[in-house]
């Protein structure tokens, strides 16, 4: 069957679902969005298992967590929220809010998560009586096809109109450009060429930008409590989260202790010159990530490489020779790689934060461990970056955790600076169509002239 032709028969059945579906009521449908976190969290371990052994990235454990945890953490966050009918009203605008579907969405997700990611988006799409069409990364299209055929299952239960979820069961690069064509909004979470594709689809666009979070530590903190964040942070799948800690920026007199604490906690420290030189190398041949590299063990790495390290060895710490344009180590490492920095005063830290942003990164996030609100905000004010996570673990909480008000989400706008349409994590809201009803203020006062122009 042509490109063209199989897309357009996913289409009609997504429109004939969603039709039917754009009648449920908020009780419906949020039962049915229920069912698929559900259906995902009973399903934790068997998806896990199916997503290491067909992409052969990440660490089983991590993934049953973040599994688990991803399907708690969204619903919980949609449940009682309104997304159906009247949203709100105002009596002092005059303001009555109401929502209505996009009608067809379609979600372009990525290899490294081939189970939150469609779950997510799924969720998102339900919430707001839309359909939804998945196209899988090749690399993960069972898991993928798996994760959809267990949701649909579950909500099939609760009569949700057959074909409501879909999904693209033989992903090419040709069919997902035609979905993004066809569908009424898509959501892309993946890489760049994808994310510039589904914004020139013509189509309203959510694309995600490139992660390479930077860690600075300030002074003042408690280094054997922070420290171990970042470890679990970047160790977690074996760094295949766009959230996971990247570098180590700390302080220049603080850095030796510092590098203890790393060490102490299951971390190697490469600071020979040659040896730097051959991780780097061995990174990014041809100044590129090594695809072959993404998301495996700080033991693989160390033996490709040709580095001896422990036994046990969770992450591979490096020191830069330098930072920003000219290092390779400035860029993101989709694998459990630290590169570690100096710095002077506060300021010089958050240069060096900017200045690798600048290589990659400009619009996703950074990392801050302090008890400076000062320094905080000053970080905040001169990075480009859309979340500044502050004492967390930034892989598994900046993507929206039990504790911080971070929405829980597994597509993280990235502002004008990473080439998205939003600065925030995205979620159900923007796959809503809201109507506003605008009475007349009756007892509206109108300013003079000189009272609008008055100093």
């Amino acid at each position: 069957m042509e490109t063209n032709e199989f897309i357009r028969e996913l289409m009609t059945k997504a429109r004939t679902a969603q039709a039917e579906y754009e009648r449920f009521s908020q009780e419906q449908a949020d039962a049915i969005v229920r069912a698929c976190a559900k259906a995902v969290y009973d399903n934790a371990e068997y998806l896990a298992r199916l997503a290491v052994d067909e992409t052969r990235m990440g660490v089983y454990e991590h993934k049953v967590q973040k599994n688990m945890g991803k399907a708690r953490v969204i619903w919980n966050s949609l449940k009682g929220k309104k997304s159906v009918g009247i949203l709100s009203r105002c009596e002092e605008t005059g303001i009555t809010e109401i929502a209505r579907p996009v009608g067809v969405v379609g979600a372009v997700t990525p290899c490294t998560n081939p189970v939150v990611t469609p779950m997510c988006n799924a969720m998102f799409a339900l919430k707001g009586l839309n359909a939804i069409i998945i196209g899988p990364h090749p690399r993960s299209k069972n898991t993928s096809y798996e994760t959809v055929r267990l949701m649909n299952e579950a909500i099939e239960k609760l009569g949700a109109p057959k074909n409501l979820i879909q999904i693209i069961e033989e992903p090419t690069v040709e069919l997902s450009s035609a979905l993004m064509h066809a569908v009424d909004v898509v959501v892309a979470t993946g890489g760049m060429p994808m994310v510039r594709s589904a914004y020139s689809s013509g189509k309203p666009a959510y694309g995600v930008g490139a992660g390479n979070v930077q860690c600075i530590f300030d002074r003042g903190i408690d280094l054997e409590k922070e420290i171990p964040m970042a470890i679990e942070g970047r160790a977690f799948d074996n760094g295949i989260i766009c959230s996971g800690e990247q570098t180590a920026i700390l302080p220049e007199e603080e850095y030796d202790r510092a590098i203890g604490i790393f060490v102490k906690n299951g971390c190697h420290y490469v600071s020979e010159a040659e040896e730097i030189d051959r991780l780097t190398e061995t990174l990014f041949p041809g100044g590129v990530m090594n695809k072959n590299l993404v998301g495996v063990s700080a033991m693989k790495i160390a033996e490709a490489a040709g580095l001896t390290v422990p036994e046990g060895t969770k992450v591979i710490l490096v020191k830069a020779p330098s930072y920003g344009k000219g290092c390779l180590l400035s860029k993101e490492k989709m694998c459990p790689v630290i590169s570690t920095y100096r710095y002077g005063d506060f300021k010089e830290a958050v240069a060096i934060a900017q200045a690798n942003l600048d290589v990659e990164g400009r619009g996703h996030s950074v990392s801050i461990h302090s008890l400076n609100k000062e320094n905080i905000e000053y970080a905040g004010e001169r990075l480009t970056v859309s979340r500044l996570l502050v004492n967390q673990i930034c892989s598994t909480m900046n993507g929206g955790s039990f504790y911080n008000s971070l929405t829980p989400t597994t597509t993280l706008g990235c502002a004008s600076w990473g080439n998205n349409s939003i600065s925030e994590n995205f979620s159900y809201k923007f796959l809503l169509n809201v109507i506003r009803i605008a009475y007349r203020l009756e007892n509206a006062v109108v300013p003079t002239d000189e009272e609008i122009f008055a100093d």
